[in-house]
């Protein structure tokens, strides 16, 4: 995405999408008709919590000699293949990006590696499963993301009920 608000509305969109058709399935497994389902998804309130990595400048499968021609005060995001996999942030004093033993570059910051989220729903059915009912439900979103198309984005994938 763009954007740290357009990446907030795309994880939002594939949640929300992998919920709903978890839940689909789970009603058609029940034997409820279409228009059930569709009222029943419309009870459902999915929102996600995540914290985008905000990349102004970017090293995309980098060569040591490309890292030491950047600019001081700067952020860059180092990229191998299709995945960040450090950031780099000079300053004046250091203005090296140095993979390995670089004193500048610092893991992703674990807020852009996690999304969670809430489920709510005025369901009077739903709102009563038990604790076990949506943890299945969640463990069933989880491998839904896993096998999708960003699938290889996430190392690990988890959900939990609390």
């Amino acid at each position: 995405a763009p954007n740290a608000a357009g990446a907030r509305a795309f994880v939002q969109r594939i949640v929300t999408q992998a919920v709903l058709d978890v839940l689909e399935q789970q009603g058609r497994g029940a034997g409820l008709s279409d228009a059930i389902i569709s009222i029943i998804l419309g009870q459902l309130t999915v929102q996600t919590v995540y914290t985008p990595l905000e990349c102004p400048n970017a090293f995309v499968n980098p060569m040591p000699m490309d890292m030491n021609m950047i600019m001081m005060n700067q952020v860059y995001c180092i990229i191998v293949g299709s995945t960040v996999t450090a950031i780099c942030s000079t300053t004046m004093a250091n203005q090296n990006c140095v993979t390995g033993a670089g004193t500048n570059v610092m893991p992703v910051p674990p807020t852009a590696l996690t999304i969670g989220g809430t489920l709510t729903t005025t369901n009077v059915i739903m709102a009563n499963w038990s604790r076990e009912m949506w943890q299945s439900v969640v463990n069933r979103v989880v491998r839904s993301l896993a096998s999708g198309p960003f699938g290889s984005n996430f190392v690990t994938a988890s959900g939990v009920v609390t």
